[in-house]
Formats: structure tokens, C-alpha cells, sequence
């Protein structure tokens, strides 16, 4: 979708219809769980089932573009919270109509993904209440579901807003000697997201708690990153190595291919827990692998992320590569996708002509 000009490329600009919340101030709240963030699709605007009270829609189409991005203050987080009249629009081609920006992390649709190899069961136990406080930080409104896995991953919680079932699928026996699917379980995490109402104010994230040895899935780590993609799912992946001896020295295994991956590419972050020296003294640094950084270092990124959303004007639809570039303040750094951080980015986006109309 959206490309720095060091590499030009062309994107497409379709054509989104989006219900929007009849309450200017509310307006990019519903809008950004309707906009399609990174698969361009066409959405059809109707009032889902489960609406709640009060979400009352009018019905718009508009061309719309919209991208995700992170935005990194350095005078500290929390710093800024940007708004539309920070962002500086340079736009030779004049083929914009306006510009939106929604600071998107108001409540969270929660997925935990735990592993349930017998050497990380004690760990993950006891990491339950920092794991289950990132959920309550964004509000009554946010959900939590669980999800469990070896040979086969079992949605033990589906999702809801009492925490008390899921703090207690943190426990379970340990199952020694039993293969692992790593990736059957983050494709039945993105499945999990299926049976909630379209229109929702939340990020929807799964944490994956795992070693990342997996020997048993049957679903391409590609696949399943591609419909997290499509379905607006970012992974953080919480990695509790394994060691082994390698050339003398006590080393991590190396996870499967794709662990890492689930993170990077879905929009979230991988986070690896502990290294050899606290394996050897897992007493003496055991602070090191608290986890409360880790839950700490994930809200903080959810809440530096927004959605910005560019108005095609009239003139963009002509068939032709056009281009604009979208500069923040001073002290102020915004990333889209893998990219670098940086004051400002180049967009590149081409939109087919209006078809003809045909005379009768």
C-alpha cells in the first residue's frame, strides 16, 4: 500500500464505502474498523450485528486511503498525541481532498496464544496478572480470549470482558513428550477474531508465548501471516528459549522459521526472554525475565500507533501515478510498515479513470 520514495512503486486506490458514526467527534473511530488497513478491499456499508447502543451510522462513499503507521516522540512516550493540523500536506499533483489521523489503541481485542510445552508451563503461570493488567489498561471494553497448544491448539477461553476465566487458563498440567504446532495455533488465533462484530473501536493483537520450536503444524507460517494481514491482526511473540551447547558455549535454539516473522510482519513486535547467563542463574537474574517489561513495552506500542487516512480529490482518478508527502513536527517521527522512522514519507498511489459513461 504505501512505499518511501526511495523505492517508488505504484499502489491502487480503491474505493472504500464505510459506515461512519453519526458524531463528528466519534467520525474516525468507527471509520478505522471499517477501512480495510492492509489488503485494499470494498466494504459495504451496513450496520453489523452486535452494534452497540448509541453507534448510531450514516451512510458515505468516498475514495479513501489509509495507512498504519507508529509515531515516536523523542521527548518520551505519551508526549504528543498528534491530531490532523500537525500533519503537513505537500501535494503538487492536487490530487487530495483532506487528511484524517485516529489514534487508535482506545480498547483491545486480546488473544493469548500459550504454549503448553511442560518447560514453559511454570513460566507462563506466572506471568498471568502482568499479561491479563495489558488487557484492563485499555478499558472495560476490551476482550480477552485464551487459546492453548501443543500437537493442537483449543480455544479454553473464548473471548469476553471477565478476566477471572482466563486468569485461570493460565494453569494447566504440564504435557511432556508431545509435539508442538506453533503455527496452527496463530492461524486458529486469527480465526478466533471471526465471530466478533466488524464494528469495533479496538486493535485486535495476539501474544504468542512460546519457545518457538515447532514440529507439527500443518499450516505455512506465510499463510498465516498473510490472513493476519487481511483480517488486521498484529502478533507480539514472547520468546522463552531453549539452550543448547554450541561450539562450547550454552546458546538459544534457534526458532522455527516464521516465529520471528509473525511479529515483524504483522505490524507487532517479537521480544526474546533471557539469555544463556540467566539460564545458568536463573536465581541470581531473576529479574530478568520478568515479564512486565515486556506487557509494558506492548501497550506502549499500541498506544504510539494511529491510522492515517488521505481523501482522494477528483483530479486523483485519472489512471496516472500521482504522489504527495505527509511531514510531522519537529521532534516527532512517524513509521509505516518495516520502514524507517523519519519525519516524513513519500506516497505513491495511482486510481483507475471513472469509466465512460455509455449513451444511449
Amino acid at each position: 500500500m504505501l512505499l518511501p520514495a526511495a523505492t517508488p512503486q505504484t499502489i491502487l486506490a480503491p474505493l472504500i464505502k464505510v459506515s461512519l458514526p453519526s458524531c463528528a467527534q466519534a467520525l474516525f473511530g468507527a471509520l478505522c474498523l471499517l477501512v480495510t488497513i492492509f489488503v485494499p478491499t470494498q466494504l459495504q456499508a451496513q450496520e453489523p450485528q452486535g452494534q452497540q447502543p448509541g453507534d448510531e451510522v450514516i451512510k458515505v462513499n468516498t475514495d479513501l486511503l489509509v495507512y498504519p503507521i507508529r509515531v515516536r516522540d523523542k521527548r518520551g512516550p505519551g508526549a504528543t498525541t498528534l491530531t490532523e493540523r500537525d500533519l503537513l500536506l505537500k501535494d503538487t499533483d492536487r490530487i487530495t481532498a483532506g487528511l484524517f489521523l485516529y489514534h487508535g489503541a482506545d480498547r483491545v481485542a486480546l488473544v493469548f496464544a500459550l504454549d503448553q510445552s511442560g518447560s514453559l508451563r511454570e513460566i507462563i503461570s506466572e506471568q498471568r496478572e502482568a499479561a491479563l493488567a495489558l488487557a484492563a489498561r485499555f478499558g472495560d471494553r476490551s476482550q480477552v480470549a485464551v487459546i492453548r497448544f501443543a500437537e493442537k491448539p483449543s480455544l479454553v477461553v473464548p473471548f469476553g470482558r471477565d478476566t477471572s476465566a482466563a486468569r485461570e487458563a493460565f494453569s494447566f498440567p504440564a504435557r511432556a513428550n508431545q509435539h508442538t504446532a506453533i503455527f496452527d495455533a496463530a492461524a486458529a488465533a486469527v480465526n478466533a477474531f471471526a465471530g466478533l462484530p466488524q464494528v469495533r473501536s479496538e486493535r485486535r493483537i495476539v501474544v504468542l508465548i512460546s519457545d518457538g520450536l515447532d514440529n507439527a503444524s500443518t499450516i505455512k507460517p506465510g499463510s498465516v501471516i498473510q490472513s493476519a494481514m487481511q483480517n488486521h491482526v498484529s502478533f507480539y511473540v514472547i520468546h522463552l528459549p531453549l539452550f543448547e551447547p554450541r561450539a562450547g558455549r550454552l546458546a538459544v535454539r534457534s526458532p522455527a522459521k516464521g516465529f520471528r516473522e509473525l511479529a515483524e510482519k504483522t505490524g507487532g513486535k517479537y521480544f526474546l526472554v533471557g539469555d544463556s547467563r540467566t539460564a545458568l542463574a536463573p536465581q541470581a537474574n531473576k529479574s530478568n525475565n520478568d515479564p512486565t517489561p515486556i506487557f509494558q513495552a506492548i501497550e506502549d506500542d499500541l498506544r504510539s500507533q494511529y491510522l492515517l487516512g488521505v481523501y482522494a480529490g477528483e483530479g486523483a482518478r485519472d489512471g496516472r501515478n500521482h504522489r504527495f508527502t505527509i511531514e510531522v513536527p519537529t521532534g516527532v517521527e512517524y513509521q509505516v510498515g518495516g520502514y524507517r522512522f523519519s519525519r516524513s514519507h513519500e506516497f505513491f498511489h495511482v486510481m483507475p479513470p471513472e469509466p465512460e459513461k455509455v449513451l444511449k
